[in-house]
């Protein structure tokens, strides 16, 4: 007799003994400080020739790599998936960023490359990358060695070895010559330590803590930093309620809180906290946890059970200095945090000052604007922050005032596009030029004049379906868009950034007015699924 269906589940790897079985499969296993010598050596034979090598060849590379990328997409998503427990719109994301950071930094060298003359690489960059944007960020921070001239040693955290070695293996079929990237995974206190003490290597491209972030900063040697966050978003009485709601709750517990940009306090104004508290209460309660293979699910396990006792801990902290409003049910087996929301916290709380990295959000009340802005500076990061707000006056003094690297007016705080929204931060938070933007790659060379800024770039021309098809000045690689008149009598205007992919210029933009507020959407012509973008109001 035949037993009754049932569906096989995937393995929970934020499990060790799942993780453990996973890496033996598929033949990861940690290096040795004696194999990240090996390495060393080997990017240094190495850089002469790709030193020598073309700007033009480097960025052909690049491209080659984005489109066997971009062919294997579905399957690259679903390991990260798989991985680091991203659900499926979070996993795809990151495949997509990735795409575009080789795009992106191939077409900004043969920029770079055509001012001429030429800067030179500086050579044996090493590379260690998050488990938390697996794909992307270390696409990210190698693209940009890579393409600049400098040899790689690439460092996959310990979390997430697997879509690593895939990337490794992309780069390979694409014609990456012997020795020029150097897969290295282990542990970070022992591979890590070495490469960044070694006097071989360079430079240090580093995503991760705060903690070890300075420590590498430190270190006489050439460092770029990006690091943690405690970002803020504020709310006034005038705010879109809904609109705020559905904000704050995907900027806090998309990917399970677990962003440097994700949102961790929610600054209000004494006319909305109450209203505000209600409905994002009410909103919380309906997102489902658990196994990602179930699509209705939105968040899953955190990375692992270090991760699970961090946060743990911190709501135990939270429960001594604050009222705990809300904290969901989580499957009991498996690394899964509810998310958790913290009521009437003091801006000088430890919940409200560091950085959990998980599922928790404080909402602080502010007496008035000027309290809000000072809540939303007096932490020792400057990340990401956001504001909804309809007042002109109030955005216009926040957009002053808001001390953080990324700043978004009425949407969600994380989700920025390569281009379109360069990423990075001040203080505590990182150092440098920001990834996805114009001068990132200078990171990378040895300069000998101050960098320039890039030439004024030209848009794409962009058909507005609208009653009146009025055509808006371009400036900028801004496009001022008409309003409706009901916005327009506010004296407010709406600024869109433009995206799109390298020399594919058939974009189409368009206009819905969804639930009385814009909503702005960008479609390739060869792509049937519109993403939205963000905007922007000015006074």
């Amino acid at each position: 007799m035949i037993s009754p269906f049932k569906n096989e589940l995937p393995y929970d790897l934020s499990l060790p003994a799942n993780r453990e079985k996973f890496q033996k499969i598929i033949a990861i296993s940690n290096s040795s400080v004696e194999e990240a010598g090996q390495a060393v050596e080997k990017a240094k034979r190495s850089f002469p020739s790709w030193r020598d090598t073309s700007p033009q060849e480097r960025a052909a590379l690049l491209f080659r790599t984005a489109s066997i990328i971009r062919r294997r997409r579905l399957e690259l998503a679903a390991m990260v998936l798989l991985e680091v427990h991203k659900n499926r719109q979070e996993a795809d994301a990151d495949v997509c960023e990735a795409i575009d950071f080789l795009e992106y930094y191939g077409r900004e060298m043969l920029r770079i490359s055509a001012e001429g003359p030429e800067p030179k690489p500086v050579g044996v960059a090493a590379v260690i990358a998050p488990w938390n944007f697996p794909l992307a960020i270390l696409t990210g921070m190698t693209a940009g060695a890579l393409v600049t001239g400098n040899t790689v040693i690439m460092k996959p955290a310990e979390q997430s070895p697997a879509i690593a070695l895939k990337f490794f293996e992309i780069l390979k079929e694409a014609g990456l010559p012997e020795g020029v990237v150097n897969y290295l995974p282990g542990i970070g206190e022992v591979i890590g330590d070495f490469l960044v003490k070694s006097p071989d290597i360079a430079m240090v491209a580093f995503t991760g803590s705060k903690e070890v972030g300075t420590r590498i900063a430190s270190l006489k040697k050439r460092v770029i930093p990006e690091m943690g966050g405690k970002n803020a978003i504020i709310v006034d009485e005038s705010a879109d309620l809904e609109a705020a709601v559905e904000g704050a709750a995907q900027s806090a517990f998309g990917y399970q809180g677990q962003k440097c940009s994700a949102c961790s306090r929610i600054i209000l104004l004494p006319g909305v906290y109450e209203k505000f508290k209600k409905r994002f209460l009410e909103a919380v309660s309906t997102i489902k946890i658990g196994d990602l293979k179930n699509p209705e699910n939105f968040m899953g396990p955190v990375i692992d059970n270090e991760a699970y006792q961090k946060i743990a801990r911190y709501i135990e902290i939270g429960k001594k200095e604050a009222r705990l409003a809300y904290q969901g049910k989580a499957p009991n087996k498996g690394c899964y945090v509810s998310p958790t929301i913290f009521g009437e916290v003091s801006p000088s709380a430890r919940i409200a000052q560091e950085e959990i990295f998980g599922p928790v959000v404080c909402l602080i009340k502010a007496k008035d604007l000027d309290e809000a802005i000072k809540i939303a500076n007096r932490v020792p990061y400057d990340l990401t922050g956001g504001l909804f707000s309809k007042n002109p006056k109030t955005i216009e003094r926040v957009k002053k005032e808001f001390e953080v690297g990324n700043l978004y007016i009425n949407r969600k705080i994380t989700g920025a596009l390569v281009e379109c929204q360069p990423f990075g931060g001040y203080r505590l938070s990182s150092l440098g030029f920001k990834a996805g933007g114009p001068e990132y790659l200078y990171q990378f060379l040895d300069l000998k004049k101050p960098v320039s800024p890039p030439p004024e770039r030209k848009l794409p021309s962009a058909d507005f379906q609208k009653n009146d098809s009025q055509q808006a000045p371009l400036y900028k690689g801004r496009r001022e868009v008409p309003l409706k008149d009901d916005l327009r009598e506010e004296g407010m205007r709406v600024s869109l950034f433009l995206y799109f992919n390298g020399d594919n210029l058939g974009i189409d933009l368009f206009q819905d007015y969804l639930a009385g507020k814009d909503q702005v959407s960008v479609r390739n012509r060869n792509d049937p699924n519109p993403f939205l973008i963000m905007k922007e109001f000015e006074q």
